[in-house]
């Protein structure tokens, strides 16, 4: 068959690019459940096994499996990938020394569209032999007839016509010299490490007991379902200006996108929307969450519907139709996507209360159950019951989505997903991808591990996690490795460092350090972060007795000066720039399971790594970046970090320079090195490695 060509949809680790296809037999059906070289833990997985994998394009997904067999033999492992376009290729896994007999090799797909993979193994016949030789013939041991097997092996794989003819001439070569008797022990042992007879082996190896795995479906999502820099503003905010009489002439969709250009230069390119839509007036929420709204407080967008419409319309307030195609338009001349909120929710005035009475909760006294989170009461909302009319509500909220997606938007950040049934969530994301691929849905899922996990598993590309309430080293670094290695297959975390409902108290509390320290874990350690407009303004008071904004912007207009404040030079906007600029250059940093976690000294100091090798890079060329962050945002601090420089190529104990992407500082740097991180001058560095010093 022919040898794949570098235009396959993939890249792989080995410098060689794939290995050449070769066809392999699948054994017969066997009365026991284990091959005969018994394969297990394979990955990329689900935990629950009815689900796919899934990964973006351009994303570098590990491969692994565990593979063994009985006695002292060796085997090899190989996988077998199908792109979408049916194309195939081959790609040797290598051992890892784990005492596990773990097997692995990463690849980078670039293709969207559902992929297939499955394990080879096999009993290497030249690893074995290999091995053997390279203990008997210094030893002295049956030297001649490790020559001669090792012969007959050559003169097996030289026979073999899909061989080049430059290696079968070698392999002839070789398997002569073995057998030639001025070959003394050395030039034998030169044999057995010749590199040129291992590669050939490794592309094209002679194997027995042949054992295939079972056949697995991986979903690759376009690149934005795994990348990006989310920012969220309320429209009605942005342009708003109050009038003589002291009230607020709101924003509309053609003020806001006179803040499009602002979004863009800081680098952002998804903006998030909350709801849009009419809001009710019946128990309409006023300033901080009270119960007695003025005739000029507009309400919280998520109490949705009023006489004006529903989920299908937007808030006259705001403007037309048109106006929002015009502000998506917009948008995109300014590389920037729009995100619209789906909150499958009613105020007492939506249409729907009225038209389908069943889609909701009826008490014993009458009334419909509103909204609650104990102690949190919800007046203004109606939450739906989708067991009532499911065939109804389904059909409903598919309309929906489609009639946005026909306005533009291919981006749906949805509200509070695990208060509904996951199996509607499954059902619609799946019937909404076969008809739109590009579409993405991300889950708010702020809720206990299973369903947030559970949601990830039936189709939402991205997730929010709990990385607002990681504050600590210790917290941080189980965090995040579980992110990158536990659930990776599956749930792609979009690290929001604030939302209109969280303002923790590290925030609170942590003055101006702390909301540098989290914009730059959340966009170093996920290649998707997200910013919730007023994070620039270091704005953190909240209202008493929660963990929200004061005068939260959810209930009343928000009036700020953005220009004003960069100028004082009161604005993160600039850091937030640089943060985004860092993430653009750096490959590395828009990966996620490259994520590795280094050592301090230092029980703040916390350090991680994440490196793009060469040959699985767009550029060709590798990319690492060393991330040490002071999380105590009170303090200044000393320590010593540890590195495992191996990860990345450079043996320990070497030096090696590197660039502070921050302040331009450079450094020489060894496996263990001294930092001070002042936390409130640059409690942190982003360090590019830029070669040996």
């Amino acid at each position: 068959m022919a040898t794949p060509t570098r235009s396959l949809p993939v890249r792989t680790q080995r410098s060689g690019a794939e290995i050449p296809l070769r066809t392999v037999v699948a054994p017969a059906p066997s009365d026991t459940l284990t091959g005969r070289i018994p394969l297990s833990a394979e990955r990329p997985s689900t935990p629950d096994a009815r689900f796919d994998p899934s990964a973006f394009a351009g994303e570098v997904v590990p491969f692994r499996v565990r593979a063994f067999r009985e006695g002292h033999d060796l085997i090899g492992v190989q996988l077998r990938l199908t792109a979408p376009d049916g194309s195939e290729s081959l790609h040797r896994l290598d051992a890892h020394e784990d005492g596990l007999d773990t097997w692995g090799v990463l690849v980078t797909l670039l293709a969207q569209g559902t992929w297939s993979f499955r394990f080879e193994a096999f009993a290497d016949r030249y690893a074995t032999w290999r091995h053997a030789a390279e203990l008997k013939i210094p030893a002295g041991v049956d030297v001649a007839l490790v020559r001669e097997i090792g012969a007959r092996l050559f003169d097996e794989a030289a026979a073999e016509k899909d061989r080049p003819a430059a290696e079968r001439r070698l392999l002839t070569e070789q398997a002569a010299l073995l057998r030639a008797s001025g070959t003394d022990a050395d030039a034998s042992l030169a044999i057995v490490h010749d590199d040129r007879v291992a590669a050939a082996f490794t592309a094209r190896p002679l194997g027995e007991l042949w054992t295939v795995g079972a056949t697995h479906d991986l979903l690759v999502e376009r690149e934005r379902a795994g990348v990006g820099a989310w920012y969220e503003f309320f429209p009605r905010s942005e342009g708003a200006r109050r009038r003589a009489d002291g009230t607020i002439e709101p924003g509309t969709f053609r003020t806001a996108a006179d803040r499009l250009p602002g979004v863009a230069a800081m680098g952002f390119d998804v903006l998030y929307l909350p709801p849009i839509h009419p809001i009710g007036r019946t128990h309409r929420k006023g300033p901080n969450n009270t119960l007695n709204a003025g005739p000029a407080d507009p309400g919280s967008p998520w109490a949705i519907g009023a006489p004006e419409g529903g989920h299908d319309a937007v808030h006259p307030e705001l403007g037309s139709l048109d106006d929002f195609r015009a502000f998506v338009s917009a948008a995109a001349s300014a590389g920037i996507e729009i995100a619209l909120d789906l909150a499958l929710q009613a105020s007492p005035d939506h249409p729907w209360v009225t038209e389908h009475p069943e889609w909701f909760t009826t008490l014993p006294d009458g009334t419909i159950a509103y909204a609650e989170n104990p102690p949190k009461k919800y007046q203004d909302i109606y939450p739906v019951n989708f067991d009532n009319d499911p065939a109804g509500i389904r059909a409903e909220v598919l309309r929906i989505v489609r009639h946005w997606i026909a306005q533009g938007v291919k981006i749906f950040r949805v509200d509070n997903p695990h208060t509904k049934p996951l199996q509607f969530w499954e059902w619609l994301i799946r019937t909404v991808r076969d008809e739109a691929p590009d579409v993405v849905f991300l889950a708010e899922a702020f809720t206990r591990p299973t369903p947030l996990r559970g949601l990830a598993q039936a189709g939402f590309q991205q997730s929010y996690t709990y990385f607002t309430w990681r504050n600590s080293k210790t917290e941080l670094e189980e965090f995040l490795d579980s992110l990158a290695h536990e659930t990776d297959d599956y749930l792609r975390p979009n690290l929001f460092v604030n939302t209109p409902d969280i303002l923790t108290e590290y925030l609170q509390y942590g003055g101006r350090a702390a909301y540098r320290i989290r914009a730059t874990i959340a966009a170093t350690a996920a290649p998707t972060y997200g910013v919730y407009a007023g994070y620039e303004l270091f704005e953190n008071v909240a209202r008493p007795g929660s963990e929200e904004n004061i005068d939260n912007e959810k209930y009343e207009y928000k009036l700020r000066d953005w220009q004003q404040a960069e100028a004082d030079g009161d604005s993160l906007a600039p850091y937030l720039t640089l943060l985004n600029r860092i993430r653009r250059e750096h490959p590395a940093l828009r990966q996620l399971r490259n994520l590795q976690i280094q050592h301090s000294d230092d029980d703040a100091i916390l350090v991680y790594t994440k490196h793009l090798a060469g040959a699985l890079s767009e550029s060709g060329e590798s990319d690492t970046i060393i991330v040490v962050v002071n999380v105590d945002p009170h303090s200044a601090r000393e320590t010593t970090v540890h590195l495992d420089t191996a990860a990345w190529g450079i043996p320990a104990g070497t030096p090696y320079i590197v660039e502070d992407l921050v302040t331009g500082a450079t450094w020489t740097w060894t496996d263990h090195n001294y930092v001070r991180l002042d936390a409130f001058r640059e409690p942190a560095h982003i360090l590019h490695v830029k070669g040996l010093a």
